[in-house]
Parts: structure tokens; sequence; C-alpha cells
């Protein structure tokens, strides 16, 4: 549901920075569905790959061969990213708080000493920063969407509307965080993340279990479309494909 949920979101056109992952398995996924001019780019430098199978990583020969052109990663950042070229950046978080700021370096208060070290930002930071949109995605649970998180590897909405102008971070920040329970939007004037859809057979009793903050719900909420065959199928060939 993650996938197709993050799948749908991407549009015809777009340029997509992809991670590893469920993001990858999301673009591929649209691409060959409802957005088949979709331009994917991955780290390593690779514009336009389209891979016939997942890659088994940013180094992954197929992105290569299959692109459109490869660059150095200097230029990706230099030339993509930097300056706002890229529409949609994918990232995934090990904490999330309720403005979408990230975590992917320590849990715990003492960055010296920290309860877990985590993998840490890669390209993240520069992607959170320049990227037009980014759309998160992570598995729910309170120990993933907390109140705040123990440190800021990547800026979403600071402490609320108006912190990234401030910090001179060009993009929207993250617009979309998707889950395995639903789907959050900020709200508009104070940036917080709102639940704007549930998925199938979740209940927002469930959602609030979750979820490490007092959640507001949008009067507007919705439930998640279910996966339909086509998706299913094209999503299960992909994950099949050698």
């Amino acid at each position: 549901m993650m996938s197709i949920a993050a799948a749908r979101a991407l549009g015809a056109g777009q340029r997509c920075f992809v991670g590893i992952g469920l993001p990858s398995t999301a673009a591929n996924l649209a691409r060959r569905t409802h957005a088949h001019d979709l331009v994917l780019i991955y780290e390593s430098g690779t514009l336009g790959s389209k891979p016939d199978r997942l890659p088994a990583s940013i180094g992954d020969g197929i992105l290569a061969e299959t692109a459109d052109a490869v660059i150095g990663v200097p230029e990706v950042f230099n030339y993509w990213l930097q300056p706002g070229r890229i529409d949609v950046g994918f990232l995934g978080a090990a904490q999330l708080d309720k403005f979408g700021n990230i975590n992917t370096t320590v849990i715990g208060d003492d960055y010296a000493n920290p309860k877990v070290r985590l993998p840490g930002a890669g390209g993240a930071p520069e992607i959170a920063a320049s990227c037009r949109e980014v759309y998160v995605v992570v598995r729910q649970s309170k120990r993933s969407f907390v109140d705040k998180v123990d440190f800021v590897t990547s800026v979403g909405h600071g402490s609320g509307k108006g912190d990234r102008e401030r910090l001179g971070l060009p993009g929207a920040g993250p617009t979309l965080v998707i889950t395995d329970l639903g789907i959050f939007r900020p709200d508009p004037e104070t940036c917080e993340l709102v639940l704007s859809q549930v998925h199938p057979g979740v209940e927002v009793e469930q959602v609030r279990e979750a979820t490490g903050w007092d959640l507001t719900v949008s009067p507007e909420l919705s439930r998640t479309d279910s996966p339909s065959e086509t998706e299913l199928a094209t999503l299960r060939a992909l994950k099949e494909a050698k």
C-alpha cells in the first residue's frame, strides 16, 4: 500500500530523485502505470534510468545501462539538485516529527554516546533543502513518529511556518508523508502534519495510537483507494523480475 500510494503521487514528466528501497519501487511502479515519462535520477549520477527490474543499489549497472546520461555525483548535486531542477525527492526516516524534520543520525540525547547510531545523512539534507517537493515514506509507530526528533539530520519545516525561508532553504520541504497507515500533509498555516487519508482497513484511532504527538485529523479525511489489479500485477512483476 505504501509503494502504491507513493507511486500514485508521482506525475508524468516529473524529475524524481530516487533512493533505493520503497522510493525506487514506487518510482518504477509509477513509470510502468500512469507516468510513463517520469524521469528517474539516482544519486550515483544516472539520469533517466529505465530499469526493467528493481535495482539492488544506486551502483547497480542496470541504472547506467538504461540511462539517458551518466554524470558525476558532484554534477548531480551542483547542477541538478541545488539549483532546484528536481521536482520530487523521496526520503525515508528513522524518526520524523510533527513538522516533518527527519532524523537518520542518532537515537538519544547524547550525540557522542547515543543509544543507537544510525547510518547518517548521505545526500538527504541536500534533497530536503533543494528539491521542489519532498515525499517521505516511513513505517509508522510511536518510535518513528515522535513529537521532536533526537537529531535534525534533514530539515522539514523546522519549528513551523517560515522557518525554511529564514534558513534560506529553497524547496517546499515535505509536502507528503506516506506511512503504512495513511497519508499526511502539512497544514498550510502551521506546517504541522495533518492526517488526510487512511489506508483500507485502518481506523483513525489506530493512527493516533501510532503517533507521538496530539494528532490533527483533516475535516476532509478520506480513505485511500484500494490497489487496482493493474497496480498489484505491475508491482508483483517488478518484485519478481531478476
